[in-house]
């Protein structure tokens, strides 16, 4: 039985729950209003799926856009597969959740973004382990209410609240 509890990985577990929640949504009942995602992954992830020449061309990570054109999403509990549109040319391609790095939807100012870590939590002390497990929220700043158009995303990091 592990001596604490791992709130890092629960965190990321939960945040991959919610993507695919949203795409799940998504597939079911499409994109609504300006809603669009920009996902940055792995590609070098073991069970990532992409054409050859995707793998040569982005060969540590690549970042897709689901907005006006894509076909055949299928949201599973692992990850999702999803046909896009590379210069005239659909490909398929399958994207597991633990090869994202960042989701984000600049429609509502949201995103997260996962560090990736390679440590065993078990083997370390409390005092060695990094706790940089990340929530990205770009939230509008209030400005008492005036719109200036299109505000800047600001990234917060959990880490200045934690103790």
């Amino acid at each position: 039985m592990a001596q604490t509890i791992d709130y890092g990985n629960l965190m990321h577990d939960a945040m991959r729950g919610l993507i695919r929640k949203v795409l799940d949504s998504v597939a079911k009942d499409g994109l609504p209003g300006e809603h669009h995602f920009f996902i940055t992954f792995d590609t070098m992830h073991p069970d990532v799926e992409l054409a050859d020449w995707l793998s040569d061309r982005y060969p540590e990570e690549m970042t897709i856009v689901i907005q006006h054109w894509f076909d055949n999403l299928d949201v599973t509990d692992d990850g999702f597969a999803i046909t896009l549109n590379f210069g005239d040319n659909p490909e398929p391609l399958y994207i597991p959740y633990d090869a994202i790095r960042t989701f984000v939807d600049p429609s509502v100012e949201f995103g997260l973004r996962f560090e990736t870590q390679e440590y065993d939590v078990e083997e370390m002390e409390e005092e060695d382990i990094p706790h940089d497990a990340e929530v990205t929220s770009l939230e509008p700043k209030d400005d008492a209410g005036k719109d200036d158009g299109p505000k800047e995303a600001e990234i917060v990091s959990l880490d200045k609240f934690r103790k």
